[in-house]
């Protein structure tokens, strides 16, 4: 039977390209998003496949996330890994920024993930399977007053904090770190930032190698830079 992945925040930017991958690849996919149309749209885009659920709702909410996880159980009957990608920027700092922008980010950023683990880990523990999410350099590397980094520097202690307890259990953590890449992430900042960048099917090629690694291989960390990006 085919394997099955639920990506969140994947109507768009690196979770469609690994929702693309993964079909192409055989697997079945979920993938949720807060804009209706724009979850119809890319269905349209592919055809609508059979193997294609798109769900409706906010990575915030539990009951939202509960509910995507129930909904791929009952639709495909198992699930094999869960790409927690959706996220948000508000591009400011703490020092000059907006507080009113900075709730909606913290909680996608940080609690959406911790939430996608918990509503999925018992589904996860039954197929062994692989939970991966998707960080930043800016978790490693430290950006004037950058309250976005701080979030993705939280991500990044949640994968290991997560790996460090479902290991036991059979299932492997991948951070997929991206650096700069060209994705709608960039549409609030008002423009690309300058110098190379990567390509959102770049990223997801690493999220798909992680997923199809061998049973017993588990591979934690992934930092992705284009070359000329210096930190």
């Amino acid at each position: 039977m085919s394997q099955v992945a639920l990506i969140t925040g994947g109507g768009s930017g690196i979770g469609a390209a690994v929702a693309r991958q993964l079909l192409d690849a055989g697997h079945r996919v979920a993938v949720t998003g807060r804009g209706e149309e724009r979850l119809r749209a890319f269905a349209e885009e592919l055809g609508r496949p059979e193997e294609l659920l798109t769900l409706v709702g906010d990575t915030a909410l539990y009951d939202d996330v509960r509910s995507a996880v129930d909904s791929t159980l009952k639709a495909f009957g198992r699930l094999d890994t869960v790409v927690a990608n959706a996220g948000s920027a508000t591009h400011d700092t703490v020092a000059e920024g907006d507080p009113d922008g900075w709730r909606d980010m913290v909680l996608t950023n940080v609690l959406g993930p911790a939430l996608l683990i918990r509503a999925s880990i018992d589904a996860l523990k039954e197929t062994r399977g692989r939970i991966v999410l998707v960080g930043s350099v800016a978790g490693f590397v430290h950006g004037p007053g950058n309250l976005y980094g701080a979030t993705k520097w939280a991500v990044t202690g949640l994968a290991e904090n997560t790996r460090r307890q479902v290991t036991e259990w059979g299932v492997g953590v991948t951070l997929v770190a991206p650096g700069r890449t060209e994705t709608p992430f960039w549409d609030s900042y008002g423009s690309l930032p300058p110098g190379r960048l990567l390509t959102a099917g770049q990223i997801a090629d690493s999220v798909v190698w992680a997923i199809r690694q061998p049973a017993g291989v588990d591979v934690n960390t992934v930092v992705i830079r284009p070359v000329g990006q210096p930190v």
